[in-house]
């Protein structure tokens, strides 16, 4: 660790000793106290249509919910969606570089960037590095996301919560053992009882622990609450970030069978002086208007647009087509065996990504004879497009993975392309749920759902390649029984439908895409609240999809890429989250999954464990309040992986994992002010693993994981 270049620092150190306890005996009558935090997960109110399953507190839910609240997130220092991923075990990253946008996977099956993620319950533009200042609590729904999500993979979504006007003012300072430097401010208030504000801002100088991969971000977002009459409030949120860092490219396999034996994950593959920064900006803004007619019966109407502009340069490091090492007829989507690797100028400036959507529900209650029934009534419409011009992606040398940094090469003279509209996607869903309560102890979901997808697809020509249009109607059904008010037992069973891959550029139907997918999964599980302060959820799961992937064949490409056989996940999952004592605080979680191709066509592949999925994770976190006057606590974590599949015939994996994570929280006062000091060091032992084997845009990459990092904040109220 390089504390040598983080006076930030060192220079904060002291106020572990210094800051007065909070609960000593000093005046208090000017303290602007820091906002207190709710152990359990649902005490926060859930906003209607997370689930598809109804507006309802999470022991209502026949799902497996994720709730990741602020003071987690604060605790574990998260400001990226890999390390989100570290916070519960149904969770992996799937093609996460540094320094460019990321995207998870949710029990095994990777989130559609154009519908996996959710801002307030509305559709984001995931090819963007989503910002946390602004967002109160992160929830992951696992599984089939139910009757009003639409068109979107079998793992989730992820939903992020904004927070929402309060009277807080709060300055956060952080640094890290690279020499980072971090500035946020939250200051919020409520200028009426009926009108409230909450800004977030935040700027981040990035020293990245990967040579030449520093960075910068700048955010703002700005949140509204109005409510102009009783029963009826209107929420705004909008938000911008802008941000510039180099991106890192992964390793593949040597020859396509082997493991580089010694991954540097400090090492820049393919840098090239000339490389610029990847740009991103992303703007994100959505309405939400809740209004109550009564006691029985609400209305919520939402609009939300979602823009993501990137321009992307990249020395990026793929394959081994021109290198001397694979002129024999070696693969050449993958690095050559001795570890040579070609370096492409890939630029695509004004890379264009636009979500727009809007939802209408209509929630009520009513009875009918001794059963009570909960309607809802909901209409989407979601618009997303994809602008960008013809590309440059040129090779411009060889070079080897032992280099500390590649010889330099010139770059490409030529220049981008026109812009084209590569994709014009519409979708319309109409959606029916009725919650029957059979007296206190029983309820029967029922629900169906009515999608419209229209799909126009042109390639960087102009020309169009694609104009489907396809309508399907969805069901999905659940029970749950519920003994006590501690205890819900539920089993549920869905259908989806997700869109079709695209063919990869080695294959012989390159740029062709698939038909779309539907997906089946069966749920059953159990949430108990032990003793009101621990919450435990167990479910085990079977999800069906079909299974597209690259064939081998006799084509003179030597793969087509085909929809054969089915690809199966069914595990068992298993979390806890609360407190033990009060001195003791508890996350933890486990997934076991066999997750395997079925009837594919090809024997090698056909019960197999599925690329990018380990058969086991668990992550463990604990925060334990030390028996001294002084607000102190210890903060522990622990994340296992098993072996990681990276062929699909199972003969690669990547070797399982062991990572330990530590810190200390010190809540105090200085003068007439509260801070709150967290220290964390993650990976304290400086393991060398492979945190994700996954693809994309049909190539399999592998990234290292991060090496041991100690960061700092301090947040003070003001």
């Amino acid at each position: 660790m390089k504390l040598s270049r983080t006076p930030l620092l060192l220079a904060l150190l002291p106020l572990l000793a210094t800051a007065a306890p909070a609960d000593d005996a000093a005046d208090t009558s000017k303290v602007t106290r820091l906002a207190p935090v709710r152990a359990i997960a649902d005490a926060v109110p859930r906003a209607a249509g997370l689930d598809g399953w109804g507006n309802a507190a999470l022991r209502d839910t026949p799902a497996s919910i994720r709730v990741i609240g602020r003071q987690q997130l604060d605790d574990r220092q998260i400001r990226s969606l890999s390390e989100l991923a570290r916070e519960d075990a149904a969770l992996g990253d799937n093609y996460a570089p540094v320094g460019y946008y990321q995207d998870i996977a949710i029990r095994g099956y990777a989130l559609d960037l154009g519908t996996g993620y959710r801002g307030n319950n509305l559709t984001l533009t995931g090819e963007q590095a989503i910002a946390l200042e602004d967002k109160q609590q992160v929830e992951v729904l696992k599984g089939l996301a139910g009757v009003s999500a639409g068109v979107m993979e079998p793992g989730g979504l992820v939903n992020f919560v904004s927070k929402r006007p309060a009277d807080v003012r709060t300055l956060t300072l952080g640094t890290d053992s690279q020499g980072s430097a971090y500035t946020a401010l939250d200051v919020g208030t409520w200028l009426s009882p009926g009108f409230g504000l909450r800004a977030n801002l935040a700027w981040e100088n990035l020293h990245s622990y990967v040579r030449h991969a520093n960075g910068q971000r700048n955010f703002q977002s700005l949140a509204i609450d109005w409510k102009p009459a009783p029963g009826t409030t209107l929420e705004l949120d909008g938000n911008r970030q802008d941000s510039a860092q180099r991106s890192v490219s992964g390793y593949q396999l040597l020859g396509g069978t082997t493991l580089p034996a010694h991954p540097d994950p400090t090492r820049m593959l393919g840098y090239q002086p000339w490389q610029r920064p990847v740009g991103m900006v992303s703007t994100n803004a959505s309405a939400r208007l809740h209004h109550a007619f009564n006691d029985d019966w609400q209305l919520h109407l939402a609009i939300g647009s979602s823009r993501s502009v990137i321009d992307d340069n990249v020395a990026f490091a793929y394959g081994c087509y021109a290198a001397t090492a694979c002129a024999s007829g070696a693969p050449g989507n993958y690095f050559a065996a001795n570890g040579d690797y070609d370096v492409y100028d890939y630029r695509n400036p004004g890379d264009t990504r636009v979500t727009d959507n809007a939802s209408a529900h209509l929630q009520g209650h009513f009875d009918t004879g001794a059963v009570t029934h909960a309607l809802d009534i909901g209409l989407t419409t979601f618009h997303r497009s994809i602008t960008r011009p013809h590309s440059v992606n040129e090779w411009v040398g060889t070079a080897n993975i032992d280099d500390l940094d590649p010889p330099v090469f010139a770059p490409s003279p030529k220049q981008p392309g026109l812009r084209v509209q590569r994709l014009n996607s519409r979708q319309h869903t109409a959606a029916l749920l009725d919650r029957m309560s059979f007296g206190a102890h029983w309820q029967l979901l029922a629900g169906v759902q009515s999608a419209r997808l229209h799909d126009i697809a042109r390639d960087k020509h102009g020309v169009v390649e694609r104009d489907a249009v396809l309508h399907r109607t969805l069901p999905q059904a659940a029970l749950l029984w519920q003994p006590d008010t501690a205890m819900t037992a539920w089993a549920s069973y869905g259908e989806g439908l997700s869109l079709g891959k695209e063919a990869p550029s080695w294959t012989s139907n390159d740029g062709e895409f698939l038909a779309p997918r539907l997906s089946r999964q069966v749920e059953a599980g159990i949430k108990y609240r032990w003793n009101d302060r621990l919450d435990i959820d167990a479910s085990v799961f079977r999800i069906r999809q079909p299974y597209q992937y690259a064939q081998p064949d006799a084509s003179s490409y030597g793969f087509t890429f085909v929809q054969h056989g089915e690809e199966v996940h069914a595990g068992l999952d298993v979390a806890a989250t609360g407190r033990l004592t009060d001195a003791l605080g508890l996350t933890a979680s486990v997934m076991l999954v066999r997750a395997t191709a079925q009837d594919t066509g090809t024997p090698a592949f056909d019960g197999h464990q599925v690329v990018n999925v380990p058969r086991l994770r668990s992550s463990v976190h604990l925060d334990y309040r030390l028996p001294v006057p002084a607000q102190l606590w210890l903060l522990a974590g622990w994340r296992h992986a098993a072996a990681n599949p990276a062929t699909p015939d199972g003969r690669v994996r990547a070797p399982a994992y062991d990572v330990f994570d530590a810190g200390l929280r010190r809540a105090g006062r200085v003068g007439s002010h509260d801070v709150q000091l967290t220290i964390g060091v993650d990976n304290l032992f400086n393991r060398r693993y492979w945190r994700d084997t996954g693809s994309s845009l049909g190539d399999n990459y592998l990234f290292p994981g991060a090496p041991r990092l100690a960061r700092l904040s301090l947040r003070v109220a003001l």
